[in-house]
């Protein structure tokens, strides 16, 4: 079942204890531009309605932006390191594998739930925008190379059976960012839990094969 949004999430400028007048006027931008994207396109934005929502003047976009793109692929940015942090576990840590990864999608799908817009918004202009294009391909190789790396990792533990390992995380990949841009990329809002269930069922069936499974979804199970 659809859920309305709700409790509008911030972006949060990275490293800031104390925000000056000028870091607080690029957050109401930035806020502005992600709450815009909860209904509307990106292809209809303009700076004129953008301001007018961040409650300043078009001049004061332009002190820190050169234009919508540059303040995208800004947004883009932020949200990377937020997917980078949420799934850390599975990625960077070391232990049981199946449970670091079911955590560390949770976590992306939380981090996705919230900041959607942003990642629809990116695919959808990135074919006609060529600064966008090249920030969604840094984007997705990043996560490429991440994933690529920890199945090879893993493979070599014995923990992941062998197979050419960059196809499938590309794939795995494509598959999340189409999902969560499907389902969180507006308001209202597709089925936290549904989205949740399928990506932890196509990862780990994927990667550790349907056995795997069982523990993940116990109550299935009785």
């Amino acid at each position: 079942m659809s859920q309305n949004y709700s409790n509008k999430p911030k972006i949060i400028l990275k490293n800031k204890a104390v925000f000056r007048k000028s870091d607080k006027t690029r957050q109401a931008i930035l806020d502005a531009a992600l709450d815009y994207l909860w209904t509307k396109p990106y292809r209809s934005l303009t700076v004129n309605e953008l301001m007018s929502k961040a409650g300043s003047s078009r001049s004061v976009f332009y002190r820190y932006y050169d234009d919508l793109p540059t303040m995208m692929e800004h947004l883009l940015n932020e949200f990377k390191e937020k997917i980078m942090a949420a799934t850390g576990a599975w990625l960077n840590g070391e232990g049981d594998p199946i449970p670091l990864l079911v955590e560390s999608l949770e976590n992306l799908v939380e981090v996705s739930y919230q900041y959607g817009p942003i990642l629809r918004a990116v695919l959808d202009a990135a074919p006609m925008n060529e600064r966008l294009e090249k920030a969604w391909t840094h984007f997705a190789r990043d996560f490429d190379d991440a994933v690529t790396h920890q199945i090879e990792h893993q493979q070599a533990a014995g923990l992941i059976k062998p197979f050419d390992a960059r196809p499938v995380a590309t794939a795995l990949n494509r598959m999340d960012s189409e999902m969560v841009s499907h389902h969180f990329g507006h308001s209202p809002r597709g089925s936290q839990t549904d989205v949740r269930d399928a990506i932890i069922r196509i990862w780990v069936a994927t990667l550790y094969g349907d056995e795997a499974l069982k523990p993940c979804f116990l109550e299935e199970n009785t």
